[in-house]
């Protein structure tokens, strides 16, 4: 058995499966990003901006955690 090394940026994880949970992430991710812009930070602006659109992308159009994708369909 080979165990699955962590990542960095794990978004499909369980505690991402309540939809609440993945909005207030990119609300927060979107407030931190223009706290950054307000202050004149630019390079942590796009890094803060690039991590909250990576995340929208996964959490919104790509979202499927791993024990879903083991799963038995309901038709066989």
């Amino acid at each position: 058995m080979t165990k699955r090394r962590p990542n960095a940026l794990e978004l499909r994880h369980p505690f991402f499966r309540p939809l609440w949970r993945r909005i207030v992430l990119i609300a927060v991710l979107a407030g931190w990003t223009v706290v950054e812009a307000t202050a004149g930070n630019a390079v942590w602006a796009l890094l803060m901006a690039g991590i909250g659109v990576y995340s929208a992308y996964v959490f919104f159009f790509d979202f499927v955690l791993p024990d879903d994708v083991n799963a038995p369909s309901a038709n066989p």
